[in-house]
């Protein structure tokens, strides 16, 4: 099963941490990583810096589409204000049609600020328990989405 996950980081540096652990994860066969995105926002920035990695080129110009879509609209469309209304909905459905619903994007909206780094990683065939497991000591707060076969069939077909 697909699964979208996101995790947020007391500092900035987290995230890249957790991308090291999640990596000698996916290496030890604990999970299929299938696309990731670090975002760091430092104290005093305007806004966070994105990373997107990816290790399949030919899916690559989809999955940044999806990062694009998402972190746009997690960290970038709210600063455009009302002239962005139509559009920040129209991300939102879109979003919310691969399974990350509006609570979750709020939820990130709000837990990501300066300061922080997230995580986001769409892998397959995952133990979140385990994982969660690894990610002890690092600081953390585990927001997933667990998708089903119909979404991640519509995530594939619109990011992929």
């Amino acid at each position: 099963m697909t699964t979208f996950t996101a995790w947020r980081f007391d500092d900035v540096d987290g995230a890249e941490r957790a991308l090291t652990v999640m990596q000698g994860a996916d290496d030890e066969g604990l999970v299929r990583v299938v696309d990731r995105a670090v975002v760091s926002w430092p104290q005093g920035a305007a806004r966070p810096t994105v990373r997107h990695a990816h290790d399949d080129e030919l899916r690559a110009g989809g999955w940044g589409a999806l990062w694009g879509l998402l972190l746009g609209a997690l960290f970038f469309v709210p600063l455009l204000g009302a002239a962005a209304g139509a559009a920040a909905g129209a991300i939102a459905r879109a979003v919310e049609a691969v399974g990350i619903s509006k609570d979750q994007m709020a939820t990130l909206r709000e837990q990501v600020t300066p300061g922080t780094s997230a995580l986001f990683v769409v892998t397959e065939d995952a133990d979140l328990d385990r994982l969660a497991e690894r990610f002890h000591g690092l600081h953390s707060t585990l927001v997933s989405t667990n998708l089903t076969d119909a979404e991640r069939q519509v995530l594939y077909e619109t990011f992929g």
